[in-house]
């Protein structure tokens, strides 16, 4: 009797102890969502796949995304041009410039489970050198330079026949695997039936391809980030108005690319979030250098001076672009942000022709030695281009130039008008093919289009110093020789004038706002929108916490047992476990993580902005703090420190204490670019934006915050 007592007592005890505890978690335990795996994001695009393999991909724009999601290069670019490790983890490049030699990762494999080696980088460009190779032309002529050789199953040999410092750009090319294509013959390739299921070693892997769609499910034995995202389907339409009405029907998630006449409609859904980056290449004037009219480099900086650029952005491409002021891109290692700029200015132009001996006689088109300062102005033949065009010599009229628009069909422009040099002035969107910032093909004097129509120097510009500043700067790996080498291109550039930059051209990806953590940054092409993609997910856990440590600012992608004592859970990118691409949980999970990290608190809504950015690892340089702001903006700015994991860069409106995140980056950026925001998405206001660098502990820096004032 006494026994059964004592257990009683034990039991109440023990039942009233639980509840205690029970009541303690339920007064001083919080839960937060974070990302889940799993889960299948729907993406609709404009054609079809004809051959998903990086050899041919280029060829057609859904080939090149489905590819960058199966395939990897020996390297890869990240936002701002700076190449960085994929397949190989390193790189030597031997003091005279010839011989690059690269180190191959251990732990690759494909996506039927056999081992990467050098023998499927030999074999990819010896698919590419073969005479027989229906690769692109000049991508086969490259190739056929080099000289590639494995000295070891993991080491990769390229010597080239001169220094050539864009060779790097060239590595990123997609491998293909030997074991299954070696027996293919090289002119063969292109029809074989492994282009439309390759095996590749990238983070998706094709399951199904079907005239209608192609289904990627996520690789359980990616070596890099693995994505939470548990598939992507591709669904495919005859062009991006029928993917439109796709996504308002609900039949997808995403719109690959929303072209700026769908930009105001796709503003007003609710759901449907714009995200807006700077794609490579530019719009531009060319002048026919070779006309007497253009000689006079007054004339060629009078005609710059006096388009209203930014009207044709606003107006025109709903935004959709950026002023241009260099042809190489804002925000990559090379581009000079204190080049000579012409904004809108017409008395600075009238003062430059009156200077060059143009005066107008009376009727409205200047004249010097019975010349007439008249030519032909040539676009193809779409609606915006000739808008564009009749803008332009609308505005050149107000200065006393007379130019009359003329169309070309777009299959024509450049065959029969610029490689001839058949032209007076060309409207035209040059598209830049690699994430190098070598200008040579467009600009320097043996590039001039001649009896067979090879080089890109459409202006038919000669002249020696620009050349010699490009001829250099190829010639060397050293990155900072370059950078000055670019430096002095870009001032010559600004001050000759040898064509009329308008505008670099603004890509618009359009997701639903049940997909998370999607990031833009600048791109090359349209398929590195899936630069970030492993960030990006649908599904959610809660994630317990106590209320006495604070919120924790980010979780593992893997559960682990938890010690006894209070630890930090860091961000990681990789602790995440192979996992069924096809599981779906019926609940979310709920894992407790006692904290000791302190959050960040935010500003009060009428508090100043910090002083302290000046110090800070973060640094907001523009906009400027309190600054009016509209359109689509550059966030310019620095982020970096010793040991860094990553920055972020946030945004808030002033009444709401909460941060939405911009973009997020691994990569330490010195006065360049952080992001575009396309305030046009957001209500007027007030809001706020952060800066946070993180360290690989875990600690979050001091954030830089500055208040803007949105007017749209």
């Amino acid at each position: 009797m006494k026994h059964i007592r004592w257990q009683l007592l034990i039991a109440i005890v023990g039942i009233t102890f639980l509840g205690v505890v029970l009541g303690y978690l339920a007064l001083n335990t919080n839960s937060v969502e974070r990302p889940d795996v799993g889960g299948t994001y729907t993406e609709g695009v404009a054609g079809r796949p004809n051959a998903i393999n990086p050899i041919f991909s280029q060829y057609n724009d859904v080939d090149h995304d489905i590819a960058s999601l199966v395939f990897n290069g020996l390297t890869r670019s990240d936002e701002d041009g700076t190449m960085q490790p994929d397949l190989a983890t390193s790189w030597v490049i031997s003091p005279d410039g010839l011989i690059y030699t690269f180190t191959l990762r251990s732990n690759v494999y494909w996506h039927d489970d056999a081992p990467f080696t050098a023998d499927d980088v030999l074999f990819t460009i010896h698919s590419i050198q073969d005479p027989a190779s229906k690769a692109p032309p000049d991508l086969s002529a490259f190739w056929r330079t080099v000289a590639v050789t494995a000295t070891d199953p993991s080491t990769i040999r390229f010597q080239l026949t001169q220094p050539y410092a864009p060779f790097l750009d060239y590595t990123t090319l997609g491998i293909l695997p030997a074991h299954l294509l070696k027996d293919v013959a090289p002119g063969d390739l292109f029809q074989n039936p492994f282009n439309r299921h390759p095996i590749g070693t990238g983070p998706f892997m094709v399951s199904e391809m079907t005239l209608e769609h192609a289904t990627l499910d996520a690789n359980p034995r990616y070596y890099g980030a693995r994505p939470y995202l548990g598939r992507i389907l591709f669904k495919f339409y005859s062009d991006y108005e029928s993917a439109f009405a796709a996504y308002q029907r609900d039949e997808i998630e995403g719109i690959a690319r929303i072209p700026p006449a769908f930009v105001g409609k796709a503003n007003s859904l609710d759901n449907l979030t714009l995200y807006n980056a700077r794609i490579a290449g530019y719009s531009l004037v060319y002048l026919n250098l070779s006309k007497p009219q253009f000689q006079d480099k007054s004339v060629r900086q009078a005609l710059l001076y006096a388009i209203d650029r930014q009207h044709l952005i606003n107006d025109l491409l709903q935004g959709q672009g950026l002023l241009a002021n260099s042809p190489i891109a804002p925000g990559t290692w090379a581009y000079d942000s204190a080049v000579p700029q012409y904004p809108f200015d017409l008395e600075k132009a009238k003062s430059l022709l009156d200077s060059a001996g143009w005066k107008d006689p009376g009727d409205g088109v200047r004249k010097k030695d019975q010349n007439v300062l008249s030519f032909n102005l040539t676009t193809i033949d779409d609606p915006t281009h000739v808008a564009l065009a009749n803008e332009i010599a609308k505005q050149w009229q107000a200065i006393g130039v007379k130019a009359t628009v003329q169309t070309v069909p777009t299959s024509l422009i450049v065959t029969s008008v610029l490689r001839p040099r058949t032209f007076d002035a060309v409207l035209y969107d040059w598209r830049t093919p690699s994430n190098d910032p070598d200008q040579y093909e467009n600009w320097h004097q043996t590039q001039i289009p001649g009896a067979t129509g090879l080089g890109q120097n459409y202006s038919g510009l000669n002249d020696r110093d620009i050349s010699e500043a490009l001829e250099n700067a190829r010639r060397t790996s050293d990155q900072a020789k370059r950078t000055e080498l670019y430096k002095q291109f870009q001032e010559l550039f600004a001050d000759r004038v040898p064509a009329l930059l308008l505008y670099y051209p603004v890509y618009t990806y359009g997701v639903d706002k049940r997909v998370h953590d999607v990031q833009l940054a600048p791109l090359l092409t349209p398929s590195d929108r899936f630069r970030s993609v492993a960030s990006w997910y649908l599904k959610t856990k809660r994630i317990a916490f106590s209320t006495d440590a604070g919120e924790p600012t980010a979780a593992p992608r893997a559960t682990a047992v938890l010690p006894t004592a209070p630890v930090v859970i860091a961000p990681t990118q990789t602790a995440m476990p192979a996992v069924s691409p096809t599981a779906v949980a019926s609940q979310p999970t709920v894992v407790v993580v006692v904290v000791v990290a302190t959050p960040q608190a935010s500003p009060s809504p009428s508090s100043p902005p910090p002083a302290q950015c000046a110090e800070l690892s973060g640094i907001i340089k523009s906009p400027a703090s309190d600054s009016n702001v509209s359109g689509i903006i550059e966030i310019r700015g620095d982020a970096g420190r010793p040991n860094m994991s990553y920055w972020k860069l946030e945004y808030r409106v002033d009444s709401n204490p909460y941060y939405t995140q911009l973009v997020h980056g691994d990569t330490p950026v010195t006065d360049g670019v952080l992001s575009l925001w396309a305030t046009k998405t957001v209500p007027n206001g007030l809001y706020w934006l952060q800066l946070t660098v993180v360290d690989n502990t875990g600690n979050f820096g001091t954030p830089c915050q500055i208040r803007v004032n949105v007017a749209n």
